[in-house]
């Protein structure tokens, strides 16, 4: 027999250690073997309808330990009954946007989880975090996991790619594919899935198809493999145009460029020198040979092969090279002619093109647009911004404007584009929760943009009627980002801007600016606790935004001219999910030499500073007035400052016109009143007369209240500014509904001249006519006002800020005024020129009576003068609540004052029977005092005196009637009916 050796195995001894192993030396063991177990790893995620907190990002940040902690307690009180969950293994390990995904990983000792278990257990989770503020969904647990679906490493640009789902024998249930949780079979020339559906090919990838691509098979527990897809930059390689050069020896050079990635000049000949990448550029220079001139092809392609093929793979430019002779030279531009244009690329580290023309010998610029390579990159990027991208692009935003900064702010392009950055970023971030970090970065660029040093490159910007919105697109954007900010405590300090995040821990507000040259204060006398307020201090943003407002649509830039200026800081005011009523600042005032103060804030919806809600006041502090600061209340929130007048329409020249020509007008239309109480009974004979003068009565005596009205609003007007609702609604009413009368009792008489020569055979009585006169005069302007009064009193602005008169701007209570004055005006004049066709063509009409024909004709004079000239006037008195302009207000108040005078004039003076009955009466009048002094001198011994002055008195009265009659017969029977019209 052999022999041989035993020996114990690990964990083994022998029990007398220097004996070999035998039968009475046995192997003992050391250490107890635990059983082995084997675990597997299950990874799962929940949904929780809340915005994603952009710091969830960070392991280490005290929102992602405090979210990670709550979640896994309640995880492993739910879990811990399971039968194969291990205790204690749960771990979360990453949050995602779309609302907040949950990532979190549980051991198990077995392979696949108990559906039924999982499912009970997921249920008391949601209940658990749902009542602790996580609102999970029940529906959004899934066992999750990050997968290569991708069958390439890169996505290149019109490309096709394809995914694949990896499935496990474990896992059952429908598939289906989701992108960026949106359904790809809608749109089947973009995706194409096969039959069983483990396959996704996506179609022509552009830079929107980033985002997340997820198979998911849906069962009583879903399963998902998901993958973040990023999409390579779009080559863009920039060459130039062709080129010419004259054909001498000399070294030209083709420059070209793309900045992400690399590129390569072919054909290359040994006499040509390609120098290396320079802010991704490369040059050729190829040198010119006199002996060899040619037209030469250069490429310049991407380095990469598969992708030459596509469109974007390579560029060309040809040179040609000819023997004329050329003014303008240039080795990198090419040669030219007097005049000749051309265009070239900027300059490196620059993106855009740049206008040559030879002039004088020498290719001189006339026109640039060109803007930072590293801002065109960054455009570039958020064309499809996602939430997850805002830290990295505001940063990298930011530290571009800091290196750039004197470059930005000379060019009006860029500063339009890195706007169009900020405004993008602003509205994807409403999907998030944004970080201190964040804004802070996102306000360092506004603050390079609205620095003083860059004024004069907004003024470019406002004064083009194509970018004049860039500065409220920039507010707007500060707006809505300020809106998403978290719900913490910060201060952010720049060189012309300061945020003070905070959130309240009483119920009132106070803060005070602590910018240089700004003491802006701040109060919110009464806030819920635990608000969260966001207050923006700009010393600077007033001198890039516009001075428009709800009275004028000029801006303060360019060669518009504006009678307002912003005299103050400009403040953003936002409120989380809480309503303000009432908000107090006292703003510093920039230029004490304004006036007219008013507190506005800008109203994106009308694209001007808009005064609502916001009332002015005199700063008061200790006791005593200061003219220094001026205190605005307003009962919202959004971006608040003052604008303030360089003068007020007071001139004086144009008071004494309003008030002198006021008075003129109220002394006509009293004068034409006495007139017609002198000769109603003389003018009254026939139906139409009767009813012309009632219609020039009810002018005159509504168009004198009026302007009584007038004087006692201007007088309101003048001593408060803003107006006073209280003070001015009465007065407003009343000049409405007697305004409105006098433009509807010239409809009547429109309505009469209609009706006596059109309808000849008509007959109405003088009652019913009456009756008619006194609806449409009184009746339908009392309804207007009336309504126009119910509908826009209190906070729906009835009178307007700047006058005693209907408001415009807010509520447009001036449209019940003018669409039924110019409504009237149209139909009168429709009806004299239907009236003027009648009486030319055929006369009046031969069972007219002459004094008919003579009032009808005064009637048709008198709407011809009178339509034309209240039309106008009132258009000019509504130009005078939507301008400023001196010349304006003047001649509204020429016309207003000559209304009653031309009332005077054509309704009443100008009459030849109105005269002639005037003059009989005040004749009659004097001869009958002369006669009675003669009686009483004579006594009564006269009889035969008696009876002569008795006769020569019958005598006159029958004279004055007489003449009367005659003349109306005369006039009417002497000539034809179109000549009636004519020498009347």
């Amino acid at each position: 027999m052999g022999s041989y050796n035993c020996a114990c195995l690990d964990g083994f001894t022998a029990t007398i250690s220097g004996l070999p192993i035998s039968i009475d030396n046995k192997c003992t063991a050391t250490t107890p073997i635990p059983p082995t177990t084997n675990t597997t790893a299950v990874k799962m995620s929940m949904k929780i309808d809340k915005d994603f907190d952009i710091t969830l990002e960070d392991s280490t940040s005290q929102k992602f330990r405090e979210y990670a902690e709550q979640i896994e307690l309640a995880i492993e009180k739910s879990y811990e009954d399971m039968t194969s969950y291990v205790k204690n293994s749960v771990k979360v390990f990453r949050f995602r946007p779309g609302s907040i995904l949950a990532d979190y990983q549980i051991d198990s000792t077995s392979s696949s989880l108990s559906s039924a278990e999982l499912a009970k257990a997921n249920t008391e989770v949601a209940g658990t975090l749902t009542a602790q503020g996580f609102p999970v969904d029940i529906k959004g647990f899934a066992q999750s996991e990050q997968a290569n679906l991708s069958t390439v490493d890169k996505w290149y640009p019109l490309n096709s790619v394809t995914l694949k789902c990896k499935l496990t024998n474990a896992v059952g249930g429908t598939m289906r594919w989701t992108v960026n949780d949106q359904d790809p079979t809608l749109d089947k020339a973009k995706y194409v899935i096969s039959s069983d559906r483990t396959t996704l090919i996506v179609n022509n990838v552009n830079e929107r198809d980033k985002g997340r691509y997820a198979c998911i098979l849906d069962g009583e527990i879903r399963y998902i493999q998901w993958q973040d897809i990023v999409i390579e930059p779009l080559p863009k390689i920039v060459v130039g145009e062709n080129k010419r050069f004259q054909c001498t020896e000399q070294t030209v050079e083709l420059t070209c460029c793309e900045s992400n990635y690399e590129v390569e000049w072919t054909p290359t000949t040994t006499a040509d020198e390609v120098t290396p990448p320079d802010k991704g550029c490369i040059t050729l220079k190829h040198k010119i040979v006199s002996a060899d001139c040619a037209k030469r092809v250069y490429i310049c392609q991407l380095k990469i092969l598969e992708l030459r093929d596509f469109s974007y793979g390579q560029r060309t430019v040809t040179v040609e090279e000819v023997k004329d002779e050329f003014t303008c030279k240039s080795t990198t531009l090419g040669d030219g002619k007097e005049d000749d244009i051309l265009r070239g690329p900027c300059e490196k580290g620059m993106d855009g093109i740049i206008t040559y023309q030879c002039i004088l010998k020498q290719w001189r610029e006339i026109s640039r647009n060109c803007i930072l390579q590293v801002i065109k990159d960054i455009v570039d990027k958020v064309e499809a911004l996602v939430p997850l991208e805002i830290p990295n692009v505001v940063a990298e935003l930011s530290t571009a404007a800091k290196n750039n900064t004197e470059e930005i702010i000379q060019s009006s392009v860029t500063v339009q584009t890195i706007v169009g950055i900020l405004v993008k970023v602003a509205d994807v971030s409403q999907k998030i929760i944004i970080s201190q970090p964040v804004m802070v970065n996102f306000l360092k660029t506004v603050d390079i943009l609205v620095s003083t040093l860059a004024i004069d490159t907004w003024n470019n910007i406002n004064s083009n009627g194509t970018t004049d919105n860039t500065s409220t697109a920039l507010l707007s954007a500060i707006e809505i980002i300020s809106s998403r900010l978290t719900d913490t405590n910060f201060r952010i300090n720049e060189t012309s801007l300061e945020l003070n995040r905070t959130v309240t821990n009483s119920t009132f507000y106070s803060g005070i600016s602590s910018l240089p040259n700004s003491s802006t204060e701040i109060q919110i006398p009464e806030v819920p606790i635990n608000t969260a307020i966001t207050i923006i201090v700009f010393t600077t943003l007033g001198d890039i935004l516009p001075t428009r407002n709800t009275t004028t649509n000029t801006s303060n830039t360019g060669n518009n001219t504006s009678d307002v200026r912003i005299n103050g800081d400009v403040v953003v005011v936002k409120v989380d999910n809480k309503t303000i009523n009432n908000i107090s600042f006292a703003f510093d005032l920039t230029d004490q030499s304004l006036g007219n103060a008013q507190c506005v804030f800008w109203n994106f919806n009308l694209d001007a500073w808009d005064s609502f809600g916001c009332k002015a006041k005199t700063y008061i502090s200790n006791g005593n007035e200061t003219g220094r600061k001026m205190t605005c209340e307003c009962n919202h929130t959004t971006s608040f400052s003052i604008l303030m007048s360089p003068f007020v329409i007071g001139h004086d020249a144009l008071a004494y016109i309003t008030y002198i020509g006021v008075a003129i007008s109220l002394a006509s239309l009293i004068i034409c009143l006495i007139i017609e109480a002198i000769v109603w009974k003389a003018m009254t004979r026939n139906d139409t007369s009767y009813m012309r003068h009632v219609s020039i009565i009810n002018i005159a005596v509504s168009l004198l209240i009026a302007n009584v009205c007038f004087i006692i609003g201007a007088a309101v007007a003048d001593s408060e500014q803003p107006t006073s609702v209280g003070r001015c609604s009465p007065v407003v009413f009343f000049m409405h509904f007697f305004y409105l009368a006098v433009f509807f009792w010239m409809l009547i008489s429109a309505l009469l001249l209609f009706y006596r020569t059109v309808m000849v055979f008509s007959q109405m009585s003088r009652v019913k006519m009456m009756i008619i006169a006194f609806i449409v005069g009184y009746v339908a302007p009392l309804l207007i006002a009336s309504i126009t009064v119910a509908s826009t009193a209190g906070p729906q602005h009835y009178v307007s800020q700047q006058a005693c008169w209907l408001n415009w701007f807010e509520s447009y209570a001036l449209l019940a005024f003018v669409i039924p004055a110019l409504s009237i005006v149209a139909i009168n004049l429709v009806v004299l020129i239907v009236v003027l066709y009648k009486m030319l063509r055929r006369g009046v009409g031969a069972a007219t009576q002459p004094d008919e024909k003579h009032a009808l004709v005064v009637i048709a004079r008198c709407v011809a003068i009178l339509t034309p000239i209240f039309g106008l006037t009132w258009g000019f008195g509504i130009g005078t609540m939507v301008s400023r302009d001196l010349g304006i207000h003047i001649v509204f108040a020429l016309l207003n004052s000559l209304q009653g005078f031309f009332i005077l004039v054509f309704g009443t003076l100008l009459d030849s029977k109105i005269r002639e009955a005037l003059a009989g009466t005040l004749s009659l009048r004097n001869l009958t005092s002369s006669n009675r002094t003669r009686s009483t001198s004579a006594g009564p011994s006269s009889s035969s005196g008696l009876g002569f002055f008795q006769r020569m008195r019958r005598r006159n009265v029958y004279n004055i009637s007489e003449a009367s009659a005659l003349s109306g017969a005369t006039s009417s029977n002497s000539s034809n009916g179109s000549d009636t019209y004519v020498n009347a």
